[in-house]
């Protein structure tokens, strides 16, 4: 991943890198245990052909002993319905179009008891997690991804420290969805799509996490949107590397991480340069919070930033609070950052409002009511409607100087989440996704509490 900091487009750390490896090393001992322990269940093997019950719903405890034996007796189409328990799982999802589901989002939760590696891992095309919760693993809470090589999935989705990942040889997972998750203290990614596309990850809340709350990563086209969600208390709430065309960010809170929101471009893994994201509607707010798991590479207090992205739309978001920077376009090394739109946002009460630190001339910026920029007088300098311009001197962010962070699995736990109204009404797989995506029905948010849009 890349964070930014008061000097632009850094990185990846390689502390957490080196964290990351001895975290997975560790998880490699208890793999055996990883698949098999529940909390609320025994270990016994079951047979799929012979306890396959009528139907298209599996019920755990009810007729399977483990998450794990009823995912892997599910047809395709079929919905795994998991009752209240802690399960002590790391479970992988196969099979194509099974909706995997909570019936209490706040009851049924996924421990990994900061010693097993991915919670839920899907690779089967159109598969869905919804309404449970899902905590205290070494990597990732959630991973949606065509890496099919469980190997790979050990050392992060795109092999070992990140190498740009074969993508013919592992082609995206067609079709995810992720609804009312809560993703809490996990090593790295609360909620990950990373070589994913045709998906949707909705009305979720993500905390507590070393990296990011919500990421997107290595899709062209991604043809994907978050929308709805709660990420706070993250060292990065939402990112976006290497996620490029139909990626739509709607409606988001993105509030009291480190950093708030950021596009990069990068060569650690494949499909650079980022390319034509949407981010509109969001509150992104005070995201300078101390109680977050530290990044080495010092990120801190950056609402949105783009670091090499090229051809996005930044539009009417609220961002507010964040005492470096509201919103920031800048390169890092080898990708400039070009043609991005940066208007109509409500920037205020930033370190800086609006930074422009891209050679660029192709940024623009219009509408945003900012009062502080940098350089002076930067939506007259870049504006939308100018032409002809040259580039501009390089902006600064305010100095901010980041406070230690806390380790991720002592981030306090999030309150109860709202869980799905009808937990027992037919599973509906991850297809024909994201379906007619209308940015402009999500409006400017009025104040910082506003609640992220619904569906």
């Amino acid at each position: 991943m890349q964070i930014l900091s008061g000097e632009g487009l850094l990185a990846r750390s390689p502390v957490s890198v080196a964290v990351f490896r001895a975290a997975l090393c560790l998880s490699v001992l208890v793999v055996a245990v990883a698949l098999t322990a529940t909390g609320c269940s025994g270990t016994e093997s079951t047979s799929a052909d012979a306890r396959h019950p009528a139907g298209s719903v599996l019920r755990v405890p009810q007729d399977f002993r483990s998450v794990q034996q009823a995912v892997d007796a599910a047809r395709e189409g079929e919905t795994v319905l998991i009752g209240p328990g802690v399960y002590r799982e790391s479970v992988r999802v196969t099979r194509p179009r099974v909706v995997l589901r909570g019936t209490d989002r706040n009851k049924v939760v996924f421990d990994g008891g900061v010693r097993l590696a991915n919670g839920i891992t899907v690779t089967g095309a159109g598969s869905v997690v919804e309404n449970l919760t899902v905590h205290g693993y070494l990597a990732n809470g959630v991973l949606f991804t065509g890496v099919t090589d469980e190997r790979l999935q050990q050392r992060g989705a795109g092999g070992s420290a990140y190498d740009p990942l074969d993508t013919t040889r592992f082609p995206p997972v067609r079709g995810f969805r992720a609804t009312r998750v809560t993703s809490y203290n996990n090593g790295l990614y609360g909620i990950y799509a990373f070589d994913a596309r045709d998906g949707v990850i909705e009305d979720s809340y993500a905390s507590g996490h070393a990296d990011s709350g919500i990421y997107v990563g290595q899709c062209k086209p991604c043809a994907t949107v978050v929308r709805g969600n709660t990420v706070e208390r993250n060292a990065v709430g939402i990112e976006l590397t290497n996620a490029s065309d139909g990626l739509s960010v709607l409606g988001n809170r993105v509030a009291r991480n480190r950093v708030g929101v950021t596009v990069n471009s990068n060569d650690l893994e494949a499909l650079a340069p980022q390319h034509g994201a949407v981010i509109a509607g969001n509150v992104v707010a005070d995201n300078n919070a101390a109680d977050t798991p530290e990044q080495a590479d010092g990120g801190f207090g950056i609402g949105i930033g783009i670091g090499g992205g090229t051809a996005n739309r930044v539009q009417r978001n609220l961002v507010r609070g964040n005492r470096a920077a509201g919103v920031i376009v800048t390169d890092p090394p080898g990708h400039p950052a070009s043609g991005n739109r940066v208007e109509g946002n409500r920037a205020t009460g930033n370190g800086i409002d609006l930074v422009l630190a891209s050679v660029d001339p192709g940024n623009c910026f219009a509408g945003n009511r900012p009062a502080t920029q940098s350089p002076d007088g930067l939506e007259g300098r870049a504006g939308c409607g100018a032409r002809g311009r040259g580039a501009l001197p390089s902006g600064r962010t305010a100095p901010v100087q980041a406070p230690p962070g806390v380790p991720f699995s002592q981030v306090p736990a999030p309150p109860a989440q709202p869980s799905m109204p009808d937990p027992t009404a037919p599973g509906s797989p991850a297809t024909g996704l994201p379906g007619a995506v209308d940015a402009a029905a999500y409006p400017l948010p009025k104040d910082v509490d506003a609640v992220p849009h619904s569906r």
